[in-house]
């Protein structure tokens, strides 16, 4: 472990920067990047630290180390916090229906970018994609949906979780609708891309509802699944401009290339422990 990510929550009061600080002196780390916010409103104070170590701490062998010196720091501002290792990537697994722009674009990413994360897997409801899903060397699960036996379906998809130790499911055009219990089972890892700007056009065929409503504008939103149907945090949203002449499928052909941004940079926030959820809102240190 060379860095580590500190992010934290707690009530606003003065000292707590100095503290944080004091503590990482202490451990001889230096501050990398701090970013800070607080909600005047709700008195709430936000915070992502990340550190780099000095290779001649001796006292420190691991990120388990760090939590338990950090805990009293933690517990004297009753923190909700979390730490990272930031060596560790995050494993994510995708899920796909008939639409591959969005897992296209992951595969891409993970193959000539700096990619944040593990991609470990892909499943879907359809067999379209595990030619080229194979050929990247990941794992295809195909997973076909009985209306009957549709929870059967999403224990498959935990345990597929459960077994490759995935942190962060996302759903990358993945149009099946998740029950209440899958949604809880998830909470706050699973990442969705919504095909229209929130919270305007919800649930099926938005680019539908959008030409239907006249609407110039339109885009796509990254949100946190819940089990309120395309509420859940937002995370990025991006819009593009709609001529008079398109019709609904020209509109969903150009909202492609929006949704693979704007869910692009919703995972890497997120892997990059960027995000930090508060009620239905979310701060994102960019």
């Amino acid at each position: 472990m060379k860095t580590f990510v500190i992010v934290a929550k707690c009530p606003d009061t003065i000292g707590i920067i100095r503290e944080i600080s004091s503590f990482f002196c202490h451990i001889e780390g230096s501050i990398i990047k701090a970013s800070q916010f607080i909600d005047i409103d709700e008195k709430i104070f936000f915070s992502r630290w990340e550190v780099r170590l000095n290779n001649d701490n001796k006292d420190i062998s691991g990120i388990e180390d760090i939590r338990k010196l950090f805990f009293p720091v933690a517990e004297n501002f009753s923190m909700e916090w979390e730490i990272f290792d930031s060596d560790v990537k995050p494993r994510i697994l995708l899920a796909v229906s008939k639409l591959g722009h969005c897992l296209h674009d992951f595969l891409f990413r993970k193959d000539e970018e700096k990619f944040p994360a593990d991609i470990v897997g892909v499943v879907s409801n359809h067999e379209h994609f595990r030619e080229k899903v194979e050929w990247h060397g990941l794992p295809f699960y195909h997973l076909p949906i009985n209306p009957d036996k549709k929870q059967d379906q999403e224990q498959q998809i935990l345990n597929i979780m459960s077994e490759l130790n995935v942190d962060l499911l996302v759903l990358a055009r993945y149009m099946q609708i998740l029950s209440d219990g899958m949604c809880q089972q998830i909470s706050g890892k699973a990442i969705n891309i919504h095909h229209s700007f929130l919270p305007g056009f919800k649930g099926a065929r938005p680019y539908h509802q959008a030409y239907d409503s006249g609407v110039k504008i339109t885009g796509a939103t990254a949100h946190y699944v819940t089990s309120h149907l395309d509420e859940g945090p937002i995370i990025e949203q991006d819009i593009q401009r709609i001529e008079h002449y398109y019709n609904a499928n020209q509109m969903a052909q150009l909202g492609k290339h929006v949704e693979t941004v704007v869910l692009a940079k919703a995972v890497y926030w997120h892997c990059q422990h960027r995000v930090i959820t508060y009620n239905n809102r979310t701060i994102i240190f960019k």
